[in-house]
């Protein structure tokens, strides 16, 4: 079962909180990234990028001691503060049709060890180790992982409790997105909250394998060094957000490719002919809406690819995932493409509007071919997580996407 536990989270105070938090650092255009660096001075992005301070690109060992030593400073000047208690922090977010609310709280790396917490993605080790040095130096972690587990009538009920109290934080950012915190450090809700999700047989990571595998290897690290190990120090636990599977959004990754590995479009299509039935949809904007059939642009036409199922072969729960399949029919036998983490002729894009954006770069010469899919399920992660498998690479781009810097878990 579940172990989820409050922590005293280093957060901004209450009237800069709309300034510090930020969005990934790879969200930010350079443009952007720049002159928010320039005109918010509380902008979490100083502590992450510490070398504009100096007007010096810095990275490695170098970069993780400025980080931290810019955090210390947000420390000093008094934007960041510890909070005494130890506490869940419901937050809630707001845009458009889409609301969501979960749970800030620490989890456990024994559970992430012993499969209670649950993967469906590969990591590359190189990346665990980076960014396990870099938390080790930093002494503090900004972006929780994002979890998901199944709706719990009594833990909706408390949550919905608690945000009948005014919140901490109720502000809105520049994307239109209204972001609700409420801190939670009554002993009394804190025990009744982790007797439910101790009811809970299992996590499931939706977005963040890196950050769980590398506090994994921390918590490694960490414990070599310590002669005095117990495992309740904080290392043995890092930051999440725990949302019900329901309130989770998925998104399709689309494909697009530079070329046809040496085949002419007519080839390629005959080539294609052997695992789909194709129909020439013209300049029609196509997309696909069923399982296992695809959408296809290529030299200024759109196509829809039915997987012929007498043909495929079913085996497992991964052989049914659309993104296992195009790699298996198309992108590995015909397209050459072996490695979908690191060959450079294949790129991806997602959001609902990404077909447009294909078709553009495929039209401008970019690329050759496109591909889109229909978003993956929570059943099929939860599936492929299940059975100790992992999908391809970008099948899955989940919402919400978590602010930086809004809650901080110190080790």
């Amino acid at each position: 079962m579940a172990l989820v536990k409050p922590f005293k989270a280093i957060r901004p105070v209450k009237d800069k909180v709309s300034f510090v938090a930020s969005r990934s650092y790879d969200a930010y255009s350079k443009k952007e990234l720049n002159a928010t660096l320039k005109f918010n001075p509380f902008s979490f992005l100083h502590i992450i990028n510490p070398g504009f301070k100096f007007d010096k690109k810095v990275s490695g060992s170098e970069r993780f001691t400025l980080v931290h030593n810019r955090y210390l400073e947000f420390l000093e000047d008094n934007v960041l503060l510890k909070d005494a208690a130890d506490s869940f922090y419901i937050y809630q977010v707001e845009k458009n049709t889409y609301s969501c609310c979960g749970l800030f709280a620490a989890t456990s790396v024994a559970d992430y060890r012993d499969d209670v917490i649950k993967k469906h993605e590969d990591t590359i080790q190189r990346r665990e180790k980076l960014f396990a040095n870099y938390l080790k130096t930093v002494e503090f972690n900004a972006e929780p992982v994002l979890m998901t587990y199944s709706d719990s009538v009594a833990i909706s009920r408390i949550i919905e409790e608690e945000k009948n109290n005014p919140p901490e934080y109720h502000f809105t950012t520049t994307d239109k997105i209204t972001h609700r915190l409420w801190i939670i450090s009554d002993k009394q809700t804190v025990e009744k909250l982790q007797k439910e999700f101790g009811k809970i047989k299992d996590l499931y990571i939706a977005d963040g394998h890196h950050r769980s595998a590398s506090s994994d290897l921390l918590a490694s690290y960490l414990e070599e060094e310590n002669p005095n190990h117990t495992g309740k120090e904080p290392y043995n636990y890092f930051m999440s957000y725990l949302i019900p599977e329901s309130e989770i959004r998925i998104y399709e990754f689309n494909r697009m490719v530079q070329d046809l590995n040496g085949l002419t479009k007519e080839e390629f299509l005959i080539r294609l002919d052997e695992f789909f039935r194709i129909e020439n949809k013209g300049n029609i904007l196509y997309k696909p809406s069923q399982k296992h059939h695809f959408g296809m642009y290529l030299d200024g036409e759109f196509y829809s690819l039915y997987l012929r199922k007498k043909v495929y072969r079913f085996s497992d729960v991964l052989s049914k995932l659309d993104t296992q399949i195009l790699f298996k029919t198309v992108l590995e036998p015909i397209l050459g493409i072996n490695d979908l983490r690191n060959d450079k002729r294949i790129s991806y894009g997602y959001g609902k509007h990404n077909v447009i954006k294909m078709k553009d770069e495929i039209d401008k010469g970019n690329f050759e071919v496109g591909f889109s899919l229909v978003p993956i399920t929570t059943d099929e992660i939860k599936a492929i997580a299940n059975a100790g498998q992992v999908m391809p690479p970008k099948s899955t781009y989940i919402e919400p996407k978590l602010r930086s810097g809004l809650t901080i878990y110190e080790f």
